[in-house]
């Protein structure tokens, strides 16, 4: 069988994992957790991140932290996942879904501006397989309508935007380090943020509404409850898997760009028939080979695809349905202007094994059987 996804394991993360629980200090703010947060700021040029349980919870905070409240409203794609909505929704928001691009499966930042009204607090960018929105004109927007930029880069850890990194460029960006990602700590997350008027509030959700964090660091001389907060701080034993990956991120980087690039050459004679599509990287981005898709003509195709594959034991799985036509979708938010692309590019798209350990065979397995797949039978 080759799987959909096997969860990164590249060596240390078992000895990491024993010497946190020989520190003593199993809990969230260990010293894998400071070591994770301190290599991320290196490596991303970000001023501030704090490793958090899940991406999931990265976006509550920053959807805190960004004065989400409500009546406000905040605009993002469709095409995503249920976090990217929950966590504004929670603030009591109203979500306004605007199309995607084809190409990217992104934002399409030029539908943005139209769905602006005077309620709108925020613009949340998703960026799909690692591959940047357009954050340019996405941010030339916030700034001009006074907007607050939350990136879901839970796809887009070590992706970059004209040489920034994705989770940077924005106010808030969000990270994950789900067992489906590039580097896993099982379950969680980063927050990123560059200003530094947003740590203390950060730091006081992030410990269930105490300064605790202050008082570790000897700034005060007890503890207390300042303000609402909630449990975002992940083990220490679950930042040691991470902390081990972070340290070998190359090694792990280089196998999905081979995987990615694999994929991409041995597969262009069914895209040269018009028979599949290709994932689309602008010039303006560097993806991170999170993911590698391919898009059939229609729903019945994919769907007749993904069950041979099956039966030739290989996962091959769609992706979002999109929010805009969900029950919750439907009851807290609303699509502005045309669904042109949502829809049709979602049931479109097939996504294919792509993980660290996937061997050489495995991936020739996968590419014969979408060689040998009958495209025209629907």
């Amino acid at each position: 069988m080759v799987d959909f996804n096997r969860p990164p394991f590249v060596g240390k993360e078992l000895d990491y994992i024993k010497e946190a629980v020989d520190n003593k200090k199993l809990c969230g703010d260990g010293m894998f957790t400071k070591k994770c947060s301190a290599w991320m700021e290196e490596h991303f040029h970000s001023r501030h991140v704090l490793l958090t349980t899940s991406c999931t919870h990265a976006l509550e905070m920053a959807a805190y932290l960004a004065g989400i409240g409500p009546g406000d409203e905040v605009i993002m794609p469709s095409y995503t996942f249920v976090s990217t909505a929950d966590a504004f929704v929670l603030r009591g928001a109203k979500i306004v879904f605007v199309d995607i691009r084809p190409d990217t499966m992104n934002i399409d930042e030029d539908k943005i501006e139209a769905a602006i009204t005077d309620k709108t607090k925020a613009i949340v960018p998703v960026h799909y397989a690692g591959v940047a929105c357009e954050m340019d004109k996405i941010m030339e927007l916030a700034d001009k309508y006074h907007l607050k930029v939350i990136e879901d880069a839970a796809q887009g850890v070590n992706a970059y935007y004209k040489g920034k990194a994705l989770g940077t460029i924005g106010d808030f960006g969000c990270f994950s380090f789900h067992e489906t990602k590039n580097y896993t700590m099982g379950e969680g997350g980063a927050l990123l943020f560059q200003e530094d008027v947003y740590l203390e509030p950060a730091e006081i959700l992030r410990e269930k509404g105490t300064n605790r964090s202050k008082f570790f660091r000897g700034q005060v001389d007890k503890y207390t409850w300042m303000n609402y907060g909630s449990s975002y701080l992940p083990s220490d034993m679950n930042a040691a898997y991470l902390y081990a990956q972070l340290e070998e991120h190359e090694k792990i980087d280089e196998k999905r760009m081979q995987v990615y690039s694999y994929y991409d050459e041995m597969l262009k004679p069914l895209a040269q028939k018009g028979l599949i599509e290709q994932p689309y990287v602008p010039e303006s981005a560097v993806h991170n080979a999170h993911m590698y898709y391919i898009k059939v003509k229609n729903i019945g195709i994919r769907t007749s695809l993904i069950q041979y594959m099956k039966e030739h034991e290989i996962m091959c799985v769609f992706h979002y349905i999109p929010l805009h036509s969900s029950p919750a979708g439907l009851t807290f938010g609303r699509f502005s202007g045309e669904d042109r692309y949502t829809t049709k590019e979602s049931e479109r798209l097939v996504r294919l094994p792509m993980f660290y350990s996937l061997a050489e065979e495995e991936m020739e397995r996968v590419v014969q059987c979408l060689l040998s797949f009958t495209y025209y039978e629907n």
